[in-house]
């Protein structure tokens, strides 16, 4: 399903929009509750089995755009008797979109798919060889009066073999495709058959969200509260994640996204490519410090659902994760050092970053977060047009280095390490795993926990194919790789090692001091995590 625009991308962005819009025009929002039938306008459905069911799912993807909880189906309000309310609360309210769960199934938008089974189809011709049952391991496919197999579901085990083993291609593997894409086997059923999500698994990596094909399955947001805190005059920052190259369409260069972004009133927009190349740094120095002799192995930092993965599954393992901070916290608290009053909104490709930027263990320096898309749904809503944009004259985001902007892809992040290493011990040589898709990841934590890759450095990815296939992404994957490698290779610096902001970080010690109202003041490394973070 990525890369093929379909009904439900249209769907999503355009309650996006829609509460942009909300947000720039003020006012009364009890009109709010009105977007439901601008989106669905008439008496007829246009792809469910009535229009009242589709304006009931768009309202409870506009509540969750707003940040706000699904409601009880036996408890039903007007989406304005909240919405008020978290306008009043100004900067707090904030808070309302991190209140959990993160990603959400609308239960009636659900199709209740059927589990994974595995069926005999009419294409069966019934040969003489019957290779499927020969391997079944359950005797679970029995003949009929026409020598036709069929599958007793009560003996079958979905293992697959007699899949494998059909000359006809006659036998299908059936698979609701939200649990086909968790990585973490999160998705269960609900007493209807509809699938809910088992929120001990979730690391809210948003692959659920991306292939289904009915769109019941959304995460909240922070368009709204992004919108307003820029209308009350805040100083809003916005930090751009290096998968953003070419996601909002072949003419929105860099210098023209910044310029957009002014626009919208941002005050600054800063390249998280360079928080990538202080984690790159910092993760080589780790490395070349305790690896063998203080870990076995050691894992990359930067992709928080993939984390998050290793504390719930192997949670010995996952002291071997880096304590290095992700690029988008370095960057936050970099901009922090600079503009202590501002607001840093982190503009990526991920759900998971939403999670990692409401950790109460480690203090991220990130107020909001919003995807592409969601980003896009602002552009949308100010009638951005990157054909008529001029380049931004004084910046154009060309700030990280080229490795730096690398971590977008699967396999950047090992890559720009193992190049930094080389630089500071020519003589090390690193062996690189790495897995992309939190299947694929589990895998090769096995291995790792097994022994396998001592001495190695292992990158995770929760999304397959790196940030660019993230959640939160417009462009096909194919397209944000190749977009990406092409921004890559036009830095002006290509190694981690020349970013001169290492030099700036030496001036403040590495340290970011901060004083909490009526506190102490308590240093914060901008790089690494504190020891209290690694025990929290």
């Amino acid at each position: 399903m990525r890369g093929v625009h379909s009904a439900v991308d249209d769907i999503r962005r355009s309650v996006f929009k829609e509460v942009a819009l909300l947000a720039y025009e003020g006012g009364d929002l009890s009109r709010v509750n009105m977007i439901p039938y601008k989106l669905i306008p008439g008496e007829v459905a246009k792809h469910r089995k009535d229009v009242f069911l589709e304006r009931a799912i768009i309202k409870e993807r506009i509540r969750l755009a707003l940040g706000l909880n699904m409601q009880d189906p036996n408890n039903q309000l007007p989406i304005s008797a909240t919405i008020d309310e978290m306008d009043e609360m100004g900067d707090a309210a904030s808070k309302k979109h991190f209140e959990k769960p993160l990603v959400n199934i609308i239960p009636f938008a659900c199709n209740a798919c059927p589990p994974k089974q595995i069926r005999i189809t009419d294409s069966c011709q019934g040969c003489l060889s019957h290779p499927c049952q020969n391997v079944c391991p359950k005797d679970a496919i029995y003949l009929d009066e026409n020598k036709h197999c069929h599958i007793d579901q009560s003996k079958c085990i979905k293992c697959g073999k007699c899949f494998m083993q059909c000359p006809y291609r006659a036998i299908s593997k059936i698979e609701r495709p939200c649990a086909a894409a968790c990585g973490m086997d999160a998705i269960q059923s609900d007493e209807l058959g509809r699938a809910k999500i088992n929120y001990d698994k979730c690391v809210n990596c948003g692959m659920c969200i991306v292939n289904c094909p009915f769109g019941a399955i959304a995460d909240k947001s922070q368009i709204y509260q992004t919108v307003r805190a820029i209308q009350r005059g805040e100083q809003v920052i916005a930090c751009v994640a290096p998968a953003f190259v070419g996601q909002f369409g072949k003419e929105a260069t860099p210098g023209k996204i910044r310029a957009a972004m002014r626009l919208l009133g941002f005050s600054e927009v800063v390249e998280v490519a360079i928080g990538a190349d202080l984690c790159t740094v910092q993760e080589a120095h780790a490395f070349l410090e305790e690896v063998p002799e203080k870990m076995p192995y050691m894992g990359t930092s930067c992709c928080p659902a993939w984390s998050m993965m290793c504390k719930k599954l192997f949670p010995q393992q996952s002291e071997y994760i880096s304590m290095a901070l992700t690029p988008m916290v370095i960057t936050a608290r970099m901009v922090k050092l600079l503009y202590p009053d501002s607001k840093v909104v982190f503009v990526g490709p991920c759900a998971s970053k939403k999670s990692e930027a409401n950790r109460r263990t480690i203090r991220s320096d990130v107020d909001f977060v919003l995807t592409f898309e969601e980003m896009q749904g602002i552009f949308d809503a100010k009638d951005i047009d990157f054909t008529k944009i001029e380049e931004d004259p004084e910046e154009k985001l060309e700030n990280g280095t080229g490795y730096g902007r690398g971590f977008a892809v699967s396999g950047g992040v090992a890559a720009a390490v193992a190049e930094t290493i080389t630089h500071l011990a020519p003589e090390r040589k690193v062996e690189i795993q790495r897995a992309d898709g939190l299947r694929e990841c589990r895998k090769m934590m096995m291995m790792a926990k097994a022994g396998k890759y001592n001495g190695g450095l292992l990158e995770g990815m929760a999304c397959p194919g790196g940030c660019v296939a993230g959640a939160g992404t417009i462009s096909p994957v194919a397209m944000g790789t190749a977009n990406v490698e092409k921004f890559k290779k036009a830095a002006a610096l290509q190694s981690c090692t020349q970013t001169p902001y290492l030099t700036s970080l030496n001036d403040v010690e590495m340290a970011h001091l901060v004083t909490p109202p009526g506190g102490e003041t308590k240093s914060y490394p901008v790089t690494r995590l504190t020891e209290a973070e690694t025990k929290a």
